[in-house]
């Protein structure tokens, strides 16, 4: 009987409600973001009396969890960093020399005299000048210094490796110690990057660890990414090292365990220092912002205790000599002893501005970053773009919520509205699960949701498809329902099963906006799933209960496809087949002579985005540009039916010169100043710069991501059918990536890191498709036992056609919304989305059927057979 029970109800209601609760500090977004800066500020040590106006904004016991919005929609910089953790190991063997060199001068008198050698590697060399025979003594005497590897993976390892080669002792660090050094650099580099965005009084800046040396950066309202660069990228490396002596020759030899330094404020002079510090950087507890007794800018600190002896210990011995003040490899000032200076503290001074000495003291105060950073990837949005962004993304959503709702209720009568109320709920969910796990929005994320819009009615239509076909056995309404919800569960979990596999190797494989889209994607199947075997099935009884009515979803409604169809899709599968087979030469044709046009997401450079009130002319942009000997550039106008009449974009895009990373700040300048001069309204809403290193991975990402989603495919509906059923889908997928590709190609359509997730997507929906008519041949293979092959077919996939139609139709009216109102930022992906479930629908009817018509398949699955298939297979779903 059709009943859910009680504590059923009462649970799915819950978990709605919190859902809802949890999304509704979204609806008054900037409201609760300035309740929570003000939280933060109490809790920093502000007085809540100053905030009270702000903390009165949202009531307290209220959720106060917003999702956070990302750089294309807030606006801000994007940074990605690998840090050069081979530096530490010399720097590390560097500070070993005055241990190991007190050591052998202690045993003068059996090894001789010693002389550091010049380093060639991360390796230390001591030559032994008199004895050279008593190398392997002082080797021996060298290996007590070494020291047990602090970490599981380095149990009983030592931190160096000693060696001897003829009268040299040679110490490097062993492999263990250089794999638990790389851990604690990238860590250590990654908390002050932390402390140093988190002195500035930034919102909700991301930091986190990609992979083994790199460091991801996004922080929200930042002018620029040069500007992060400047604050983040600086080493801050302080040190006091004694003077030797001062030239105006850089090329002068500086001797053993010496080393020449530059003066910072004064060309052409140049010191000759002890390689080995007096104190560091790492010894300071404090650093202000101060002036000197001229008062001129400056900075003053203080050492920790450690710090302060050696400090003070050194001045008093040293009265009458310079010594240096070092900041990454520039002297900063040099001055001479004058006392004994026991306190522990100091003054720097040097010509600062006052902002200078402000950052200065900031870098100090976070720590030096243990190892140099490369800027790999640099982007930066402007806030104009990230709120027209949000401003098309908000207007797309709702014009597509009122297509699917409206479509639906002409098609489903009272069961439309049912599925409009979850389709609702479900939208809500997302933005509590959202807020929930603190996820980053992003503008595909937006494209998620809409996306999400479209394909959350499949699983509706999937029942009520389902609903239909039990009214026409006159059991009774209770009893279509029922067996409409059971029947409908198997292709429902299928479906989504796989698309939810596609969303989780994009996660995997993705960064970015990319990976906000598959948070989204991967949310929005979860509650799509919810909604529709759970809300919209608990509404459809409680209605049912009060209203008993005699039948369901008959009568007269907007159909696409007529209710009976018969229609035979094997009569001309040599057309269909050769319609698919020259589209794919084509595809591969258009592919080898042209290529993609691929983004700099995989061809490396810079990307900038201009807008201005007059007209874009190329021409004048060339002839501003002329002069910078930039190469490469090319110039392109946007065009887009979303823009007003002083709104015309173009893009420059860049090449990376002279084999570096990326156009260099200093460059991206005098582009910017050159166009200003012949357009002076001229702003730049973004700037955008990936290296090779990192756009030759990401096309190696690209091709894994897309391989693994159809080995996962081919995988699961191995499983949970017969291999001929995946190779049928396999080869459809195939199919839809390879016409997907071709048409980027055709039409040269920017191809960037967002069409990745398109495809993979595609390859999700294409197989949602498939598996809904595989599952319907599935069960009428038990059911038409003595049918050829063909014609149960032929059955299954006429009795799914309605259902996927109606899905199609309804993915296509929310994707279609996106591309006419959503912007150009995401016109190409929303695209290639398009275009995906058009060929999507194609070849799940006459593709993938047609393969497994080809291969044949087992017909009596109503017993097991432990020599074929697998014990999924044989489930009667």
């Amino acid at each position: 009987m059709l009943q859910i029970d009680l504590w059923k109800r009462v649970t799915i209601w819950v978990i709605v409600a919190l859902g809802l609760l949890m999304a509704v500090p979204n609806a008054f977004y900037s409201r609760v973001e300035q309740h929570n800066d003000a939280q933060a500020r109490v809790a920093m040590g502000a007085d809540p009396a100053d905030l009270a106006e702000d903390l009165a904004l949202w009531p307290d016991w209220l959720p106060s969890r917003l999702v956070n919005l990302g750089l294309d929609l807030r606006g801000g910089a994007h940074l990605l960093a690998e840090v050069k953790v081979a530096d530490v190991y010399q720097a590390r063997l560097e500070g070993m020399w005055p241990e190991l060199r007190d050591l052998l001068r202690e045993e003068r008198d059996r090894v001789g005299p010693i002389r550091l050698m010049p380093m060639e590697g991360p390796e230390l060399r001591v030559r032994l000048l008199e004895r050279p025979e008593m190398a392997g003594e002082a080797a021996a005497l060298v290996r007590g210094l070494a020291r047990p590897v602090t970490t599981l993976a380095g149990v009983g390892a030592s931190d160096i490796e000693v060696s001897t080669e003829g009268p040299d002792i040679v110490v490097r660090l062993s492999e263990a110690e250089q794999r638990a050094t790389d851990e604690r650099t990238v860590r250590q580099a990654l908390e002050i990057i932390r402390r140093r965005i988190d002195e500035m009084g930034t919102r909700e800046p991301t930091i986190v660890r990609q992979g083994a040396d790199r460091i991801l950066i996004q922080v929200p309202g930042i002018g620029s990414a040069a500007e992060l660069k400047a604050l983040i990228g600086t080493t801050a490396q302080l040190t006091f090292q004694p003077v030797v002596s001062r030239t105006s020759d850089p090329g002068e030899s500086p001797g053993p365990g010496n080393e020449i330094l530059p003066a910072m404020n004064e060309p052409g002079v140049f010191y000759i220092l002890e390689r080995a510090p007096v104190v560091t950087g790492e010894e300071l507890v404090d650093a202000q912002p101060d002036f000197d007794q001229n008062g001129r800018p400056a900075v003053s600190f203080r050492f920790n205790p450690t710090g302060a002896r050696k400090f003070g210990d050194y001045t008093a011995r040293n009265i009458g000599n310079p010594f240096a003040i070092v900041l990454d490899g520039e002297v900063i000032s040099a001055p001479v002893i004058q006392s004994h200076i026991p306190g522990g503290s100091g003054i720097i001074t040097g010509n600062f501005t006052v902002e200078e000495s402000t950052q200065l003291a900031v870098l100090l105060r976070a720590g030096a970053l243990p190892a140099g950073l490369e800027f790999l990837e640099e982007r930066t949005i402007g806030p104009e773009l990230g709120a027209d962004s949000i401003e098309a993304g908000r207007i797309a959503c709702l014009v597509a919520f009122a297509l699917v709702l409206l479509y639906m209720v002409l098609s489903y009568g009272i069961f439309g509205i049912f599925a409009n109320i979850a389709l609702l709920i479900n939208v809500g969910l997302i933005f509590g699960l959202l807020s929930l796990i603190g996820a980053t929005l992003t503008l595909p994320g937006i494209a998620g949701i809409v996306l999400t819009i479209g394909m959350a009615v499949d699983a509706n239509v999937l029942v009520f498809e389902r609903i239909k076909e039990e009214m026409k056995t006159a059991r009774g309404a209770a009893r279509a329902i029922e067996l409409g919800y059971e029947k409908a569960m198997s292709a429902i979990v299928d479906a989504n099963f796989t698309t939810f596999m596609t969303a989780l190797i994009l996660y995997a494989m993705g960064s970015g906006p990319v990976r906000g889209f598959a948070i989204t994607l991967g949310l929005g199947i979860v509650t799509s799933v919810f909604t529709a075997l759970f809300v919209t099935r608990l509404i459809a009884v409680m209605w049912f209960e009060r209203k008993r009515p005699k039948s369901v979803l008959q009568g007269r409604a907007l159909r696409l496809v007529p209710e009976e169809t018969s229609l035979d899709f094997f009569s001309r599968w040599k057309l269909w087949l050769g319609i698919s087979g020259v589209m794919i030469v084509v595809a591969l044709g258009s592919f080898a002579v042209q290529g993609l046009n691929f983004g700099i997401d995989f061809k490396g450079g810079t990307a900038i985005r201009t807008q201005s009130a007059e007209p874009v002319d190329v021409a004048r942009y060339r002839a501003a540009l002329d002069g910078l000997a930039l190469g490469d550039v090319s110039i392109a106008e946007v065009f887009d039916p979303t823009f007003g009449p002083d709104e015309n974009v173009a893009i420059l895009r860049i090449q990376a010169q002279d084999e570096d990373e990326s156009v260099s700040p200093e460059t991206i300048e005098q582009i910017e100043a050159a166009l200003k001069q012949a357009v002076p309204d001229i702003r730049f809403t973004s700037v955008e710069s990936v290296g090779p290193k990192v756009s030759g991975e990401l096309i190696t990402a690209a091709v894994i991501a897309v391989a693994l989603a159809i080995a996962a495919v081919l995988f699961y509906i191995w499983l949970r059918f017969e291999w001929q059923f995946a190779v049928g889908a396999v080869v459809a997928l195939v199919h839809d990536v390879a016409l997907t590709i071709g048409i980027f190609s055709e039409l040269q359509i920017q191809f960037d890191l967002a069409i990745i997730a398109a495809l993979l997507t595609i390859v999700g929906y294409s197989l949602n498709d498939t598996v809904v008519v595989f599952d319907r041949v599935r069960e009428n293979l038990r059911r038409y036992k003595q049918k050829p092959l063909r014609e149960v077919l032929n059955i299954s996939i006429n009795e799914t056609l309605s259902r996927t139609m109606m899905t199609s139709v309804t993915t296509l009216l929310a994707l279609v919304s996106l591309y006419v109102l959503g912007g150009d930022v995401i016109r190409g992906f929303v695209f290639a989305m398009i275009w995906g479930v058009v060929v999507g629908t194609y070849s799940s009817i006459f593709v993938a059927s047609t393969v497994l018509m080809w291969l044949g398949v087992k017909r009596d699955w109503s017993k097991p057979d432990a020599r074929a298939g697998t014990q999924f297979a044989n489930i009667d779903a």
